[in-house]
C-alpha cells in the first residue's frame, strides 16, 4: 500500500514535467510541512509526517488532497525521508499540515502566486516558492487569514477534541453527491440521512443514532451483532466493531482495526486492535497497536482536576485545559490482559506494558514491563514482533521501517532507565 503510494507520487512528477514541458496544462505542486508543532505532537509524529495524522474519517493528507484535487508530498524529518519523500517542481505551494481545510482557506491556497503567503497569528499556513527558492516573507506580499473556520492541531490531545468538527466536516466531502448503500432492515437507525454506508460494508443487526452527529461505515467493514454506536462516527474501510460492543462519538476506528468493549471520543489510526471487553475513553491510539483483554483507562482524575500530559518539546507535563483525557499510544506499542492506565497517560514507539497495578503515565518508546518497574525492549525483538503483526495485515515490515524505528531507538533512549 505505501509502495503503491510512493509509486503514484513519482509517477504523478513524472507526469506533471511532462506536461508542463510539453506547455500544455499547468500544475501547482503542493507540499505539506510539519510546521512548529511537530514536537507537540508526539508521539504519533515520530513516525509520520503531521499530514498523515488521523483526524475525523480521514488523515490531514487526504483532506487536502481531495479538496485541491492534487497529490502532495512532504517535508518532514531528515529520517522519514525515506519513507515520506518530498516531491518538488519549478513552482510549489507549502501548506502547514497542521491546518485542518476549509473551503474558504483551499480557495485562497489555490489562488497563490509568486511571492504571495497566508498567514494566521503570525504564522504562515501556506506560501508561494520556486525550486531551491530561499523564502524571506518580508519581501512577500502577506495575506491575513480573517476567516474564522481554521481548525488546527496543535497538541496530540487536538487529535480527539476536534474530531468530532472533522467527522462533520469529512462525511459531507467524502458523501456530496453520492448515495449510500441499503441499511439492512434489521440494523436500527436514528437519523437516517445522516448515515452513510460504502460498499462491501457488513451490518446485520446493530443500532446507529446519528442524532448528535453523521456515522460513516466505510468500505468492505463489519459491525458485529448487538453493537451500540453512537455518532458523530467513523468506521474506515476494512474495519471491524466485535459483538456487543458500546461506542460514543466522536470516535473513529481506523481502517483495518478491530474494536470491542466500550469507546467514547476515540481516535484509532489504523491496523490496531482493542477486541475484547474493557474501556477506552478520550484516547489516541496509532498504528499497530493491541490493547490485551479487560484494558482499561481513567480518563476523568477523582478530583475531577485539569489532566496533565506528557509534553515531549518541554519535557515535562503540560496543562491540557481539559477535565477528559485518557491515552496517547504510540505505533507498534502493546499492553497485556488487565492493563491499567491512570488519566493521561503518553505511551511512546514500540512499547510492551503487562503486569498488575497502574503504570507511570509517561512511558518512553522501547519500553517493556509495567508497574512494577521498565527495562529496554530490544530493538530485535521488537522487529520481531513488528514483522509478524504487519504480515497478519498484509503488510511488509521493510528496511525503511527498521530504520526509522532505530533512530526512534536512540533518538528516545535518555527516557529510559535499565
Amino acid at each position: 500500500m505505501r509502495n503503491q503510494r510512493l509509486f503514484y507520487l513519482a509517477l504523478v512528477f513524472v507526469i506533471r514535467g511532462f506536461v508542463k514541458i510539453s506547455n500544455l496544462i499547468y500544475f501547482m505542486n503542493y507540499i505539506l510541512f510539519d510546521g512548529s508543532v511537530r514536537n507537540q505532537l508526539l508521539p504519533f509524529t515520530y513516525t509520520r509526517p503531521v499530514a498523515d495524522l488521523r483526524v475525523g474519517i480521514l488523515t490531514i493528507r487526504e483532506k487536502w488532497e481531495r479538496m485541491l484535487g492534487y497529490t502532495t508530498s512532504s517535508v518532514t524529518e531528515d529520517y522519514l525521508v525515506d519513507k515520506f519523500p518530498m516531491v518538488e517542481l519549478n513552482d510549489n505551494v507549502f501548506i502547514n499540515a497542521s491546518i485542518i481545510p476549509s473551503e474558504n482557506l483551499v480557495n485562497m491556497v489555490s489562488n497563490l502566486s509568486e511571492n504571495k503567503a497566508i498567514f494566521l497569528n503570525n504564522e504562515p499556513i501556506a506560501f508561494f516558492a520556486k525550486k531551491d527558492q530561499e523564502v524571506n516573507f518580508e519581501t512577500y506580499d502577506v495575506i491575513e487569514y480573517s476567516f474564522k473556520d481554521i481548525i488546527k492541531i496543535e497538541h496530540n490531545w487536538d487529535i480527539f477534541k476536534f474530531n468530532g468538527e472533522a467527522i462533520k466536516k469529512d462525511f459531507q466531502l467524502v458523501t456530496s453527491g453520492r448515495d449510500s448503500q441499503p441499511i439492512p432492515k434489521t440494523t436500527s437507525v436514528f437519523n437516517e440521512s445522516q448515515i452513510f454506508i460504502e460498499e462491501g460494508a457488513v451490518l446485520p443487526l446493530c443500532s446507529l443514532n446519528a442524532t448528535d452527529g453523521p456515522i460513516y461505515i466505510g468500505k468492505d467493514s463489519e459491525i458485529m451483532e448487538g453493537s451500540l454506536i453512537r455518532g458523530p462516527f467513523a468506521l474506515c474501510n476494512n474495519a471491524t466493531i466485535k459483538m456487543g460492543a458500546k461506542i460514543y462519538g466522536p470516535t473513529t476506528i481506523g481502517p483495518y482495526s478491530k474494536m470491542g468493549g466500550e469507546i467514547n471520543n476515540c481516535v484509532i489510526f489504523g491496523y490496531s486492535n482493542k477486541g475484547h471487553d474493557g474501556f477506552l475513553g478520550n484516547s489516541v491510539v496509532g498504528e499497530w497497536c493491541n490493547l490485551g483483554a479487560d484494558t482499561n483507562n481513567s480518563n476523568l482524575k477523582n478530583n475531577y482536576a485539569e489532566v496533565r500530559l506528557w509534553d515531549y518539546e518541554t519535557e515535562g507535563f503540560a496543562k491540557t485545559g481539559l477535565q477528559f483525557c485518557g491515552l496517547m499510544m504510540g505505533d507498534h506499542s502493546k499492553c497485556g490482559i488487565n492493563t491499567m492506565f491512570n488519566t493521561g497517560t503518553v505511551i511512546g514507539v514500540s512499547a510492551n506494558i503487562f503486569g498488575s497495578g497502574f503504570p507511570r503515565n509517561f512511558i518512553p518508546s522501547f519500553s517493556w514491563g509495567g508497574y512494577s518497574g521498565m527495562i529496554t525492549y530490544k530493538t530485535e525483538k521488537a522487529f520481531e514482533v513488528a514483522k509478524v503483526v504487519m504480515e497478519r495485515r498484509n503488510e511488509l515490515f521493510t528496511e525503511i521501517d527498521r530504520q526509522i524505528l532505530e533512530y526512534i531507538f536512540e533518538e528516545t533512549k535518555r527516557w529510559r532507565k535499565d
